[in-house]
């Protein structure tokens, strides 16, 4: 078997469904993707919610970058809308453009809005000291240190 074989396979994970006990092989997303994913989550989903509350709900820049309350209130919005779209769906618009998808690593299903906001608390905490953010290049199941806080994996999805 062919070096590249042997890798492809050690990077997959089996789900079995818990309904017709078939087992399903997924592949863990790869880092670059997810770094992908992230920018453009922050250019669809952050950007506008920034504008909006520098623009519209306060009366310029000035205003925003001598409030202390805005970019929380910024943050906060951004953690509710990035909640509710990887509880229903496992995914925001970039990880849907990079075909990747955040599950439960023990069951392969969506996780609930609440874990779904304790993971982006912890992304949080793992972009602020560096560390969490680097654990996927040196992991085998290319898990960060929010994932392993929530047990949760971004695996690859295919097209359909």
């Amino acid at each position: 078997m062919r070096f590249r074989e042997l890798k492809k396979q050690k990077k997959q994970i089996t789900k079995e469904n818990a309904k017709d006990g078939v087992r399903t092989l997924f592949s863990y997303a790869r880092y670059t993707s997810r770094i992908k994913a992230l920018i453009t989550d922050l250019f669809m989903i952050y950007a506008p919610i920034l504008y909006i509350v520098t623009y519209v709900a306060l009366s310029g820049k000035d205003d925003f970058q001598s409030s202390q309350i805005a970019p929380l209130v910024g943050v906060t919005l951004y953690a509710l809308i990035y909640s509710v779209l990887v509880s229903k769906f496992g995914q925001t618009p970039g990880k849907k453009a990079y075909t990747i998808k955040v599950v439960d690593s023990r069951t392969g299903e969506n996780i609930s809005f609440l874990r779904a906001m304790l993971r982006f608390i912890a992304f949080l905490f793992s972009a602020t000291i560096l560390l969490g953010l680097l654990l996927p290049l040196y992991r085998s199941d290319k898990k960060a240190l929010h994932d392993l806080i929530c047990n949760t994996v971004v695996i690859d999805i295919e097209d359909k």
